[in-house]
């Protein structure tokens, strides 16, 4: 029926009789409904075939843009790592060749060239020219599969300009081409040559000695069923390479790009399987908290499926095989990778969710469980608390797996999640028990603990994570000596070593952009405590709010108040000890200000010397041996020196003008930026330094004794 009338008609009285208007203006528009005999049943299409990929291919490959050529190429891929999957194949190759082709190599047994009873066509032209077609449909082809739709070879080829396959099996090797998914034979090389639909599967020769059976199909994909400007990715292309390769350890996989100069060869092959795959994934500098815990088995479920007839059958059990691998890390990020039958599943699913379940609550009985942990009155960890530093991947082999698309982004067979929330438990509380293992899931539990703490407190954190104006400023230390700067082009602060350095600084600063905060003595070290005592911590605490970044995974760089942080110590050991405290403090909780060059250690002169005459000129040296050959030249030069030459004791000494002029006015100060060059070896410093372990320390002091120049030591 189509709405064909429109007509205006004037308001007139109800049923009721009570002469109520319908509208205020007496009028309304009244659309009547009348058939329409000129839509018929030639109107409907039926799309047969390939049409319906070409017609709409985002319903097969996900999307049109970039995402979907690539797409094109996990589709052919998948089909050849089902052959290693099922132990048919050890090689599978990628060749991106200079044309815009893909090419897809694997030694496996090779689509099957006898002609389909039902279809009387060959197999290869069955799996590449019909949907939901193939060997994966709960026949004895395969137990497990990625390619379970039967959709993608044969949509790739719909979508390509011209398709290649070569079959080499039972002795012989077949050929056939497509264009658009019609057979035929081009007279030619490359998409363009001449095209004349013809005969389907040929013979072309013999199977070289020594050759192994197999498949090679070659595509070229056609532009105008993508978006302007789709183009393979070959990163996202290595990326699938790499991830198959961890999730199938007996095949190795090789990329072969020929699309630059120098063509470049790659090869991915890991015998350790998961295990190597979580070593990869983790955070880079990321220490391990636990080692890597491997949970493999099998599970049964039962769910509605059809039989070899597509009789649907209820209650059919089915047997799940687990792979998970996983281990904490000291960092916040957490990852965790999931797959079914070697297909990435970017939006997890039904595996994911009971590899969580499992953690969830195993792991929060266990620290509700284990004296020690938890103090009175506290809540236990969360979810988020047990994923926090975890680094893991899941992978589930399922016969005829459900997805929420043809992309496969997300599992949904249901069964799966009681399989694997079964399985991790198991593995977690032997884990938890294991004598060997105590120790290290203490280490774990007291990380999830911390990682509660720290989440409790985050809401008092943000109050104090942004820049307060003059009227807010009750939320800020009282000691802080703030800027009237209110951007953070030009400000700075110095964290300052005591009152009387304040009292120093804050006559010699400019208070147009100058802020300081002055510490007590020598704060906590934080590399040997949890997060929640560093903000126990009065002075760690109040670094933290006065910068209003957060800290550890909450920090914030964009909401830093100050341009620059400049540590401002005495020029001795003490000194020294304070700035490797505070440094410290800024690499484990507040990294980003540190790569981003803005943290900066104050350079204070430990000598003033003045010559004599007049016009009398002041010198500053930063060390005893720089002193010494600085009144060298002045004698040298005749200029005579007074003496003694002093030597500043501390910041608090100095008066305004000279703490000025050496250490806080930018056109002529030296500071040193801190950086992070070689995150592998501070990591390693600050353990040796800082760290809980003494003994290790203590040998470094030892052996490093003879270094030490004990005529220059301020004792």
């Amino acid at each position: 029926m189509r709405l064909r009338s429109l007509r205006r008609v004037r308001a007139g009285p109800t049923a009721d009789g009570a002469g109520k208007h319908i509208a205020e203006t007496g009028e309304y528009d009244q659309l009547t409904a009348e058939p329409d005999t000129l839509y018929g049943a030639d109107d409907l299409t039926h799309l047969e075939g390939l049409d319906a990929v070409r017609k709409r291919p985002g319903m097969y490959i996900g999307s049109t843009d970039s995402r979907g050529v690539g797409h094109l190429v996990n589709e052919i891929l998948d089909n050849s790592t089902d052959e290693g999957v099922a132990g048919h194949a050890t090689s599978v190759e990628v060749i991106l060749h200079a044309d815009g082709s893909v090419q897809v190599d694997d030694n496996g047994r090779g689509i099957p060239t006898d002609v389909h009873a039902r279809s009387g066509i060959s197999g290869v032209e069955l799996v590449l020219t019909r949907l939901h077609a193939g060997g994966k449909f709960g026949g004895s082809g395969y137990k497990t599969s990625g390619g379970l739709h039967g959709v993608g070879a044969s949509a790739v080829n719909a979508l390509s300009r011209r398709f290649d396959v070569t079959v080499r099996r039972g002795g012989k090797v077949h050929t056939m081409s497509f264009r658009h998914g019609v057979p035929g034979i081009f007279d030619g090389d490359g998409p363009d040559a001449p095209f004349t639909p013809g005969p389907g599967l040929q013979v072309v020769g013999a199977v070289k000695r020594g050759q192994r059976t197999g498949t090679s199909i070659r595509y070229w994909h056609d532009p105008r069923y993508f978006e302007t400007g789709a183009t393979l990715d070959h990163d996202a292309v290595r990326a699938k390479l790499r991830h198959t390769a961890f999730l199938v350890p007996g095949v190795g996989y090789t990329l072969r790009d020929r699309t630059t100069e120098e063509p470049t060869e790659e090869r991915f092959h890991y015998p350790n399987g998961l295990t190597d795959m979580v070593e990869f994934l983790a955070p880079a500098g990321d220490r391990p908290v636990s080692g890597t815990l491997l949970v493999t088995g099998e599970g049964t479920y039962r769910e509605n499926a059809a039989d070899a007839n597509g009789v649907m059958q209820s209650n059919v059990q089915r047997r799940a095989e687990v792979e998970i691998a996983f281990r904490w890390g000291t960092g916040y990020e957490r990852t965790v990778e999931c797959f079914t039958n070697t297909i990435r599943n970017a939006h997890g699913g039904t595996h994911r969710k009971g590899f969580e379940r499992a953690l969830a609550r195993t792991l929060a009985d266990a620290v509700r469980n284990t004296r020690g942990l938890l103090k009175a009155k506290e809540d236990a960890p969360t979810l988020d608390d047990v994923l926090e530093g975890m680094t893991a991947v899941v992978h589930v082999r399922v016969p005829e797996p459900q997805f929420t698309s043809q992309t496969k982004d997300e599992l949904s067979t249901a069964g799966i999640t009681k399989v694997v929330q079964s399985l991790v438990e198991q593995h977690v509380k032997s884990w938890l028990d294991d004598r060997k293992t105590r120790t290290e899931a203490r280490t774990v539990l007291q990380k999830i603990v911390d990682a509660s703490r720290v989440r409790l407190t985050q809401k008092q954190q943000k109050d104090a994570a942004r820049r307060k104006t003059a009227l807010e400023g009750a939320a800020m230390p009282a000691k802080l000596v703030d800027c009237r700067a209110s951007g953070i082009d030009r400000s700075e602060l110095f964290i300052v070593e005591g009152d009387s350095a304040l009292g120093t600084g804050r006559l010699a600063r400019s208070a147009e952009f100058q802020a300081l905060l002055p510490i007590r003595g020598k704060i906590l070290n934080v590399q040997k405590a949890s997060l929640q005592q560093v903000l126990d911590n009065a002075e760690c605490a109040a670094i933290v709010q006065v910068l209003g970044a957060g800290s550890g995974r909450t920090f914030d760089l964009s909401a830093l108040r100050y341009g620059r942080v400049l540590i401002m110590a005495d020029a001795d050991v003490d000194g020294a000890h304070i700035r490797t405290l505070l440094i410290t403090l800024f690499a484990r909780y507040m990294r980003p200000l540190i790569e981003a060059g803005r943290l900066y250690a104050a350079m204070p002169p430990l000598h003033k010397i003045t010559t004599k005459g007049r016009n009398p000129e002041t010198i500053y040296t930063y060390t005893q041996v720089e002193m010494e050959t600085t009144v060298r030249k002045l004698e040298k030069a005749g200029k005579q020196i007074v003496t003694p030459i002093p030597r500043f004791k501390g910041l608090g000494e100095m008066d305004a003008d000279e703490l000025w002029e050496t250490t806080m006015n930018p056109a002529t100060r030296a500071v040193r930026r801190i950086t992070l060059d070689d995150v592998d070896a501070a990591e390693r410093i600050l353990e040796l330094l800082m760290g809980e372990k003494v003994e290790p320390r203590r040998n470094w002091l030892i052996d490093s004794a003879d270094r030490v120049d004990r005529a220059a030591i301020d004792a």
